[in-house]
């Protein structure tokens, strides 16, 4: 791909970021920071903040890395699958030497882990399960790519397809306690979306014991304003979760009984749904044992039925369910809009739900930037524009959407959260997060999955 690194200035009345790149000029700005923060053996997620593998950005990632190297987007996976735990679990992170990131390896304490991987280091928990999803973006970038890309992305995939599967079956075997048929995460990090208000009620649950050892963060000095950043509170629940992990020898089903929190998570429910419709037409397309497929449609037939069974009469907004205490999270996110992603409930529920994401409260809201949704809704009381997953808008997210909305056969909504991404991110910053009226990006710059995502709708979504 040629590409023009020049940078342009456009300004128009009310223009709140007058420094725009052409999207040339912008394919080539994310390019250079996939390049920059290649180690050789990973990309990080960030250059400062982030200095290791993060499960779900690694997913996003290799989509981007795929558009430039096929066989460097190939190596990304199989890097992160080589610290697969032996039980299934695809673990949320895969440290390198750099131990500039708290909490590290040492505050996990995986390494004697029974089912832990050995010679590298992982967390113990894991993160949403795109995976698939990537494996069959990649597969669909390579057969535009050439011969050799194409040969290359088929045996990966068709070897890779196990690993999947053993991911998605320790889901089902170890994550859906209970009878809502939800996922179910023990730590709000599993989701994903870490500090979101989604987890409030099942955090307030959480009681550090006076045996959480010390800790200094590293996070707040890496970013301008710590207040963009989770609170001293908030992560004294965090790390007291981890102890609790830790004391059970991370025993998956004594996790699972044990852990101070638990929740059903609506969103990794959808995102799993999918994720098992594609691992279901890699598996028809390579071969891979009949029993097997019947397994995953069985697996994504029961999520797509908890994400319905969620929805709210009214709103029909999609919800969480706190396990411990059986109760429904009425909490408004973006993730409400999960059953936009994997379908399943009723016309009506879904006609509700577009109606809803079209409104001035999501990405109508007449002071966006763009118009894209946020993470949570800025006419909601506790919204923050700037604050992690309480406010901003998050450019993953919306490419998760955007690509869910082209797969349903929704090209129009596709395109103009396509557009709309692009708008986000113009400014080539690659934030992490973004100010929803504002523009500014939040959190870390450079950010690894936002450059991937950006290229890959560059590129020819």
């Amino acid at each position: 791909m040629t590409v023009d690194a020049t940078r342009t200035t456009e300004s128009s009345p009310g223009d709140r970021r007058p420094v725009r790149f052409t999207e040339p000029a912008l394919a080539a700005r994310a390019a250079r920071v996939l390049r920059d923060n290649d180690t050789g053996a990973v990309i990080t997620a960030a250059p400062r903040l982030y200095p290791h593998m993060w499960s779900w950005d690694a997913a996003f990632i290799s989509i981007g890395l795929a558009r430039l190297d096929v066989q460097r987007a190939i190596a990304e996976l199989d890097t992160l699958f080589a610290a697969q735990w032996r039980n299934g679990m695809v673990p949320h992170i895969v440290f390198t030497d750099d131990d500039a990131y708290f909490p590290g390896p040492d505050r996990w304490g995986t390494d004697t882990a029974p089912d832990g991987p050995r010679n590298v280091r992982t967390s113990g928990i894991c993160q949403p399960p795109v995976h698939a999803i990537a494996v069959r973006r990649v597969l669909d970038i390579a057969r535009r790519s050439g011969p050799n890309d194409r040969l290359d992305a088929e045996r990966f995939a068709r070897r890779i397809w196990a690993k999947l599967y053993a991911w998605h079956r320790w889901l089902v075997e170890y994550r859906t306690p209970g009878s809502s048929g939800l996922i179910a995460i023990v730590h709000g990090w599993e989701s994903g979306m870490d500090n979101s208000p989604r987890w409030d009620v099942p955090y307030d649950a959480v009681h550090p014991g006076a045996a959480l050892p010390p800790y200094v963060r590293k996070d707040v000095r890496l970013v301008g304003d710590p207040g963009e950043r989770p609170t001293d509170r908030e992560y004294d629940r965090y790390l007291w979760l981890i102890e609790e992990m830790r004391r059970a020898g991370y025993d998956q089903r004594k996790i699972v009984s044990g852990s101070s929190f638990l929740v059903g998570d609506v969103f990794i429910t959808a995102l799993f749904a999918m994720s098992c419709d594609v691992l279901i037409e890699l598996g028809e397309e390579f071969g891979q044992e009949p029993e097997q497929l019947a397994d995953l449609a069985d697996w994504a037939a029961k999520a797509r039925a908890a994400v319905a069974g969620s929805c709210h009469s009214v709103s029909g907004m999609a919800r969480d369910r706190d396990l411990r205490t059986g109760r429904w999270l009425d909490t408004q996110t973006i993730a409400g809009f999960s059953p936009l992603l994997c379908g399943g409930a009723p016309d009506d529920v879904q006609l509700r739900l577009l109606s809803l994401l079209d409104s001035d409260r999501w990405c109508g809201h007449p002071d966006l930037l763009a118009p894209v949704p946020p993470s949570v809704s800025p006419m909601r009381p506790g919204f923050n524009p700037r604050q992690y997953w309480r406010g901003p808008q998050w450019p993953v997210v919306v490419w998760l959407f955007s690509w869910a909305f082209e797969r349903r056969g929704w090209h129009e909504r596709a395109r103009k959260l396509r557009d709309g991404g692009i708008r986000l991110t113009e400014d080539g910053s690659f934030g992490e997060y973004y100010e929803p009226f504002t523009g500014e990006p939040l959190g870390s710059t450079d950010q690894s999955w936002t450059a991937a995502v950006v290229l890959d709708w560059l590129c020819g979504f």
